[in-house]
């Protein structure tokens, strides 16, 4: 008999290897833009077909949506069932981190198919029951990584915090990954676990961060102010993403006219361009309060707790950096130089850190990254901890960051 493959066999592996092209493509540009930022004729375009094409596979954008995150599941099911096997939480959690990298670094080198990252989840959530029954699956099964050591006297809402923590730190890794070669990411896997676990502090480090002046701008004198605007903007935006809010939405949550926007903002893109420039300015002057302490551990908690209790205020949240998919390439590009630029101040308070004793000799870029993604998802807490309050989110979120992920209850 023929070896050759029958009609029906070329057919169908034709079909998987588009299929699969599509689906490479598709977590690629929601990766960069977002789901609602990505339409089917991107894709189509990206592969070199017409957009007709992809939908003979996903008639929809949300069942290609869909599709990214169930492939996701089948790659954090891996992860998880390999951190699992572990018999201690650290040895789960150091799996699990490390584990990540690598996965990554299959990315890169083309050895696996690329995976849309988690966070672009909550674009289908609130529409679709079994995509958000997937995530609360995959986060219960990220808790059961930190274990429930009596010992550490952990209630619910401080294990869920942590678990919050663990699993956006973990994927927030592909926001700065790519500054290192490839053949660099298994020793950066090893010190982020190493930070994960031990936390930034020096052999007397204690959790009392230093309080430092109130970040709210003076008060407008306009009954409807520019910052009112951006204020309510950056709410909506975190939570439905830059093409789910419109300025219908922005201009009900203020009970203003379309009319009075336009008064105040040009249009949307502006307005996003500058909701990022108001966080980036509340960054900055944290930083530079938070300057006037003492040593490198009392400038990074305090500006860590002062940051996380401006997210639950009046005046929060900071806007999410995933709002950068909103934009064109070139503004999208320069709010993340923007945000390393903080970073690096943040390396070299850690470097300072060090050098005062205060700080532990850790990876200070690294360390710095991961205090900015520590910050950066704090603004989504209150929908896994909803206990989160200004008076307790420095404990809750960033404490086991500073002291370790596996620290006991504050």
């Amino acid at each position: 008999m023929s070896d050759m493959p029958t009609t029906d066999e070329g057919q169908t592996r034709r079909f998987l290897e588009k299929r699969e092209a599509i689906l490479d493509a598709a977590a690629d540009l929601f990766n960069r833009r977002g789901i609602r930022g990505t339409t089917l004729a991107d894709v189509a375009q990206s592969v070199g077909l017409v957009t007709n094409s992809v939908t003979y596979y996903y008639r929809k954008k949300d069942d290609l949506a869909l599709a990214c995150v169930l492939r996701s599941v089948d790659v954090f099911d891996e992860l998880l069932a390999a951190a699992e096997k572990a018999r201690t939480p650290e040895l789960r959690i150091t799996n699990f981190v490390t584990g990540f990298f690598r996965l990554l670094a299959d990315v890169e080198t083309g050895a696996r198919p690329q995976f849309i990252n988690f966070s672009e989840v909550n674009a289908l959530s609130a529409t679709r029951a079994d995509v958000a029954a997937v995530y609360a699956q995959m986060f219960r099964r990220v808790r059961g990584l930190i274990g429930n050591d009596p010992r550490l006297g952990l209630h619910r809402s401080e294990r869920n915090a942590r678990t919050h923590l663990l699993f956006t730190l973990t994927q927030w890794t592909r926001v700065w990954i790519t500054r290192y070669e490839v053949t660099g990411y298994a020793r950066a896997g090893r010190h982020a676990s190493d930070i994960l676990l031990r936390g930034f502090g020096g052999a007397d480090a204690a959790w009392m961060p230093p309080t430092i002046p109130a970040l709210t701008g003076p008060p407008s004198a306009e009954e409807i102010s520019p910052d009112a605007f951006l204020r309510v903007a950056t709410r909506l935006i975190n939570e439905e993403g830059f093409r789910g809010t419109s300025v219908e939405r922005i201009s009900a949550a203020l009970k203003v006219t379309k009319g009075s926007f336009y008064h105040h903002n040009d249009n949307k893109d502006d307005l996003i361009l500058a909701c990022f420039q108001r966080s980036f300015d509340v960054i900055r002057r944290t930083q530079a309060a938070a300057d006037t302490c003492e040593c490198g551990w009392q400038r990074l908690s305090a500006a860590a707790a002062a940051l996380l209790k401006y997210q639950l205020s009046n005046d929060g949240p900071l806007l999410r950096i995933t709002a950068r998919s909103g934009l064109p390439e070139a503004e999208a590009q320069q709010t993340i130089r923007i945000m390393n630029r903080l970073s690096e101040h943040f390396a070299g308070v850690v470097v300072d850190g060090v050098a005062d004793g205060s700080v532990r000799p850790v990876d200070p870029a690294i360390a710095a990254q991961m205090l900015n993604g520590m910050i950066n998802a704090s603004a989504s807490i209150k929908r896994w901890v909803p206990e989160a309050t200004i008076g307790n989110v420095a404990d809750l979120y960033a404490r086991p960051l500073f002291m370790g992920i596996l620290c006991p209850s504050a």
